[in-house]
């Protein structure tokens, strides 16, 4: 998805649906560095792509309250 189009789905979204995503993608970023730790990872670049998508969230959601 591109960044504008992540950002403004974002900022459509309650803080509610913001804390579930931020949620979701801490838990994706975990299992990622499971991975990456036991040597099964195989898109390095997911961890950069998912530690990005998770500040935008919490940017978005500290924009809104």
């Amino acid at each position: 998805m591109k960044t504008a189009e992540f950002l403004k789905d974002l900022r459509g979204k309650d803080a509610a649906e913001l804390s579930k995503q931020e949620d979701a993608l801490r838990q994706e970023l975990f299992n990622l560095r499971f991975q990456q730790a036991i040597g099964q990872l195989e898109n390095t670049a997911r961890l950069r792509q998912v530690k990005r998508e998770l500040a935008r969230v919490k940017t978005v959601a500290a924009a809104k309250a």
